[in-house]
C-alpha cells in the first residue's frame, strides 16, 4: 500500500540534498536561460530529473509542474499535480551561499494538500500536510501573533516598499529585511522568525505552493497582492504576488496597499 504523499515528498526532498549537495561541494555548470528567464545549473536539472523519475513513478496518475520541466496543458485536467521547484535559490547556490531549497508539494483541485521546503545546508526541513499542522525538523510551527508594524520585520525586496504600491501615506513602518530563496522566505514566516512576506510582482506557483501550505498549517493568512486566496495548477501558472503574515498583520498589509 502507497504511503502518504507527505512521507513521499520527504523522501524525495532529502535525495534532492544529497544531489544537490554534491553539485554545490565540486561546483556545478551554469548556463543562462532564454528570455530572460535567469540561470540554471546542472545541479537544478539533475534534482529535476531525480524527482520526475521518483515521484511520477510513485503517482503515476499525478500531473506535473516544475520550473526545469516543459509545461503542458495536461496537467490541468489532473486532479492531483506535483508541483516542483527543484533549487529554489539557483543563484544563490551559484555564489556559494547555503540558503537555497527544495520546493516540493501536491495540489489537489487548486489547493496544496501536502508540501515540503528543505535546505539541506542548513539541515532545515519544513513540511505540511493539509489539516495536520506545519513542522520544522518534526517540532510544530506557529506563525508570529505580532499585531503593530512598527515592531514587525517584513520580508520583502526593497522595491515592495516603494510609496507607488501603497496607499497615500507610504507603507507601514515595518523592519524590511530579505532573503533569495521564495520558498524560504515563505518557511520563515511560518516559523514565526519574521512576522510578514510580501512580494509584489507575478510570481511562479513553483515558487510558492509548498509555503503556501506551510503557512497556512502553521496559522497565517498568505494571498495575493489582491487579498484572493492562493489557487494553484492555473493554465499559466503564475500568480498575482503574494502577502503572507499572521491574520491581524495580514491584514494591516491590505488595508495599506494600493
Amino acid at each position: 500500500m502507497p504511503g502518504s504523499d507527505l512521507a513521499l515528498l520527504t523522501d524525495a526532498a532529502r535525495e534532492a540534498g544529497r544531489i544537490a549537495a554534491r553539485y554545490f561541494e565540486r561546483g556545478a555548470e551554469r548556463w543562462d536561460k532564454p528570455a530572460g528567464a535567469g540561470p540554471v545549473t546542472e545541479a537544478d536539472l539533475a534534482v529535476n530529473g531525480m524527482l520526475s523519475a521518483e515521484l511520477r513513478g510513485a503517482r503515476p496518475d499525478y500531473g506535473w509542474l516544475s520550473e526545469e520541466s516543459e509545461d503542458g496543458a495536461a496537467r490541468t485536467s489532473r486532479e492531483h499535480v506535483f508541483i516542483i521547484d527543484p533549487i529554489d535559490g539557483t543563484r544563490s547556490f551559484i555564489e556559494g551561499s547555503r540558503a537555497w531549497a527544495h520546493a516540493l508539494s501536491v495540489v489537489k483541485d487548486g489547493k496544496v494538500t501536502a508540501a515540503v521546503v528543505y535546505l539541506p545546508l542548513l539541515d532545515k526541513l519544513y513540511a505540511a500536510e493539509a489539516g495536520g499542522g506545519a513542522t520544522l525538523n518534526g517540532a510544530p510551527l506557529t506563525v508570529s501573533r505580532r499585531t503593530e508594524p512598527s515592531q514587525a520585520t517584513l520580508l520583502a525586496a526593497r522595491p515592495a516598499l516603494e510609496p507607488r504600491h501603497w496607499k497615500p501615506g507610504g507603507a507601514p513602518p515595518f523592519r524590511r529585511e530579505h532573503r533569495p530563496s521564495l520558498a524560504y522566505r515563505l518557511s520563515l514566516v511560518a516559523e514565526g522568525r519574521f512576522d510578514a512576506m510580501l512580494t509584489l510582482r507575478p510570481t511562479w506557483e513553483w515558487d510558492v505552493a509548498a509555503g503556501d501550505l506551510i503557512l497556512r498549517e502553521a496559522g497565517a493568512t498568505i494571498t495575493d497582492r489582491r487579498g484572493n486566496p492562493l489557487l494553484f495548477n492555473n493554465r499559466h501558472p503564475q500568480l498575482d504576488g503574494v502577502a503572507a503574515a499572521g491574520p491581524a498583520l495580514h491584514g494591516v498589509l491590505m488595508d495599506n496597499l494600493a
